[in-house]
């Protein structure tokens, strides 16, 4: 079926519409076990004093990075759509922290799965929208005709220089989507819109362990620039407020950013309380948004309306709307939700944190 307005080339509206519905026909999320509280932070670098962005985060293993972890997710995804993963024609990985400088992490995870060789892989970069944006590229190549289906990743192990503010949030985790036809989707996508511009708040040069910020840059002419334009623009050119929606997921660098977002646009706190993880896991980088997604999607019922909006420094936004449909109710319960994975916590300590984490170099 042809969306309305699909084939505007007028230039009158700024909507990125496929030439025909798709819809989400499988998440899944994934978040590593292990947790470092932000005391424990505090405690090795401050000696305790000063108040904390957050609760904890999400620390990967010894033994996870991207790849694995993408897997896990790519797996729920698969365990909820139920479809023959040889049917998938392309795997998009988006990250931050991809293992290989050369050497994409799709192809692993596509082989991982079962979706090779008849298939497209590559590796998306965007900072912490490049999960969003992989899954932008999925709607667009299943929209055309081209494919079927398209699995799309945001997931990072993201770096923090040690003692650094970044320190405190950057975390691991993410979530995976299967895009298909929209009469086999849990949720229709009904509108999607970008807003970039060239702000650099955030960046890290080849060869550099870890990245650098514009620490209070990084707020009104980066965050809030980006994401409440984004936002403004699709809910105008769908003719659409806060209230017509159930729920609504912001990226989450931290937990004030995000609520002071919803809070401007008129979105009360219980709209985004299902996707407000930052406090409790970190940021997760990639998969912020996207992770929040599935939180949200695992609370949502037939007919409930969700407002995505991701960011990446550099800098843009991606909006995306989409409706929850009948599918969702069985569906969600095929795999682990993003609450158990949350839930599934081992606390570790800084000197834990540091050998995971390979802080120290030899």
């Amino acid at each position: 079926m042809t969306i309305p307005g699909s084939q505007n080339t007028s230039g009158s509206s700024r909507l990125q519409r496929p030439l025909r519905e798709v819809g989400i026909v499988g998440y899944g999320a994934y978040l590593p076990r292990y947790r470092l509280p932000a005391a424990e932070i505090a405690r090795v670098w401050t000696g305790g004093m000063g108040g904390a962005p957050i609760k904890e985060k999400s620390v990967p293993g010894l033994d996870e990075d991207v790849v694995t972890m993408s897997i896990e997710a790519a797996r729920n995804a698969l365990a909820r759509a139920q479809i023959d993963p040889a049917e998938i024609r392309a795997v998009w990985v988006g990250s931050e922290s991809h293992p290989y400088a050369v050497k994409p992490t799709s192809t692993i995870v596509a082989e991982a799965i079962g979706a090779v060789p008849n298939t497209l892989a590559a590796d998306w970069e965007f900072a912490c929208k490049a999960g969003s944006e992989a899954m932008q590229a999925a709607i667009g190549f299943v929209g055309s005709g081209m494919a079927r289906y398209a699995l799309s990743i945001g997931m990072d192990t993201a770096q923090g220089r040690p003692g650094d503010a970044l320190e405190y949030t950057a975390a691991a985790g993410g979530a995976a989507y299967l895009i298909g036809p929209a009469d086999e989707s849990l949720a229709r996508i009904e509108a999607t819109y970008s807003y970039v511009t060239d702000t650099p708040d955030f960046w890290r040069r080849a060869h550099e362990t870890y990245p650098s910020h514009g620490d209070r840059f990084t707020g009104e002419p980066a965050y809030f620039a980006h994401v409440l334009s984004a936002a403004r623009a699709v809910l105008e050119e769908l003719g659409a407020e806060a209230s017509d929606f159930a729920y609504a997921v912001f990226h989450q660098p931290n937990v004030k950013f995000p609520q002071r977002a919803a809070k401007i646009l008129g979105f009360t706190p219980e709209q985004i309380k299902p996707g407000l993880l930052a406090g409790r896991v970190g940021n997760v980088y990639a998969g912020s948004s996207l992770l929040g997604l599935s939180a949200t999607l695992d609370a949502a019922q037939p007919g409930d309306r969700i407002l995505m909006v991701s960011y990446g420094s550099g800098a843009g936004s991606d909006a995306l709307v989409l409706t929850a449909t009948e599918n969702i109710v069985e569906r969600k319960n095929r795999a682990p939700s993003t609450e158990e994975y949350i839930a599934r916590r081992t606390e570790i300590d800084y000197a834990m944190y540091t050998r995971y984490r390979r802080k120290l170099k030899t």
